[in-house]
């Protein structure tokens, strides 16, 4: 077999393999692009009226919202503008559990209680990330056949490139007229969509695996001149008891960094675990972007600013590689470029899932429609 021949085997066997996997992927993906503004439509209750009066204290909004949900562990506690709700944020791994109290920020009433694992966002979420199945064989199946698409991917480029010089204006455009069958159709329709979005699928592909291996995560950074660790570190408290016990310093501090930062998007506040370790607070600065967030770290008894080892500190501490892994999640759904950047990887990803499709049809042709034929004129 020629190099080319064998290429082509790889191409066709990985691509029947996976090729469900990645329709379900690419579809889910598309669907999820532009969540954050559709969910804007219907979210006025994350809304309230502003008062001229303190907002609630971390330990107040953990107060209220344990009424809701004693028996669950809190996550952290959300703090936005003067005219939004409090979110106060549960999860627990086991059971899994993730919901979430949104809180009148200067009366303490409750306004609503979401369940992050219903609704249709949701559904297509779980489809994403593990196809429905149970989460530690779906990511599983998910990573691994995402990393074979990056094979397949780079497989169809090697097999696009024409023989002939004169045959690539075929490569590059639809040429059908009416005479032109549904079988050429269709290999223009894989060759030709494939060519065009190869690049940004590659990308798509490429970030999403990141997200799924931390080997990957840390190769890809060390290899761009990181130094830093690649997981999130919360340091320890550099002192060792509390300065006033009648006060709790952590209730001060929202609104100290609300005072330092009026133009910061949002405040996620961080319960520590223990006694020992820091109060983490994730700072949002952009709508819609998250590379540029500060996570910063909080001595809890003195409150005094602790730096982290790890990639995710203060975005202006942050080096080039530092920067090219933490946009990862921003440029795997396109959030890096705007509307237009979520547009683009909408398109992508809707384009992405008509591949398995058109190159399913094409096996079927090539074998099943040619087996007909031979048995018509054996008969």
């Amino acid at each position: 077999m020629t190099f080319k021949k064998i290429i082509f085997q790889l191409h066709k066997i990985l691509g029947l393999t996976t090729g469900l996997v990645v329709f379900i992927v690419a579809i889910t993906g598309c669907c999820w692009s532009f969540r954050e503004e559709i969910e804007s439509l219907y979210d006025d209750y994350k809304k309230v009226a502003p008062q001229n009066e303190s907002i609630l204290t971390p330990t107040k909004a953990k107060e209220i919202a344990k009424e809701v949900f004693p028996n669950n562990t809190v996550h952290g506690t959300v703090f936005k503008k003067a005219d939004d709700a409090i979110e106060v944020i549960f999860y627990d791994a086991e059971p899994e559990f993730y919901q979430s109290v949104f809180l009148n920020p200067y009366t303490g009433g409750v306004i609503q209680v979401d369940n992050h694992f219903t609704g249709f966002f949701a559904f297509i979420l779980d489809g994403h990330m593990h196809l429905w199945l149970p989460n530690e064989i779906g990511e599983q199946v998910v990573g691994v056949s995402i990393l074979i698409f990056i094979i397949i991917i780079i497989s169809g480029f090697f097999l696009w490139i024409p023989k002939k010089r004169k045959n690539l204006k075929q490569r590059l455009q639809f040429d059908w007229k009416k005479t032109t069958r549904w079988k050429r159709k269709n290999f223009d329709l894989h060759t030709v969509i494939g060519f065009y979005i190869c690049s940004l699928a590659l990308i798509l592909a490429f970030t999403g695996s990141i997200m799924s291996y931390n080997w990957l995560k840390y190769v890809v950074y060390k290899s761009t001149g990181g130094e830093k660790e690649t997981e999130f570190i919360i340091p320890e408290n550099t002192s060792e008891t509390l300065v006033n016990n009648e006060t709790i310093p952590m209730d001060h501090l929202i609104v100290k960094l609300m005072n330092e930062e009026p133009e910061a998007e949002s405040f996620e506040l961080h319960y520590p675990h223990s006694k020992d370790e820091s109060i983490y607070i994730e700072v949002s600065n952009s709508k819609g972007l998250y590379y540029d967030s500060d996570f910063r770290f909080f001595d809890q008894n003195t409150l005094e600013e602790i730096e982290t080892p790890s990639v995710y500190g203060k975005y202006e501490n942050a080096n080039v590689a530092d920067k090219i892994l933490r946009m990862n999640y921003d440029i795997h759904i396109g959030a890096i470029g705007g509307i237009a950047g979520k547009i683009i990887a909408f398109l992508v990803s809707l384009l992405t899932a008509t591949l398995p499709v058109s190159g399913i049809l094409l096996w079927y042709g090539r074998n099943y429609k040619r087996k007909k034929t031979l048995k018509k004129l054996k008969v």
